[in-house]
């Protein structure tokens, strides 16, 4: 698989126009921890705001890394608080 997923994203980057080596396996982890902390379909949504930032802030791989980084964060946030609301009981949301 690994080499289909390196020709894959090389051809696809042609296709697109686009000289860019960015962490691949970084963005995975990425989409899954979205996929798992917040909901499955917001994985391939974020990846695509990772790669809108990217461009708006520059862009290059520095670009894609700092956007990248800053989700990842966000969505385990979101799981922490997720965990943390499943802990403190069904209760917890009304207060009681």
């Amino acid at each position: 698989m690994e080499r289909t997923l390196d020709e894959w994203m090389t051809a696809a980057g042609a296709e697109l126009g686009l000289d860019l080596a960015v962490d691949v396996r970084g963005l995975l982890d990425m989409t899954r921890v979205v996929a798992h902390g917040v909901e499955r379909p917001a994985a391939p949504l974020t990846a695509f705001l990772v790669g809108y930032a990217a461009a708006a802030n520059g862009g290059g791989a520095a670009a894609v890394a700092e956007a990248n980084a800053k989700v990842t964060a966000l969505a385990e946030r979101w799981a922490a608080a997720a965990a943390a609301g499943a802990e403190a009981g069904p209760d917890a949301a009304d207060g009681r």
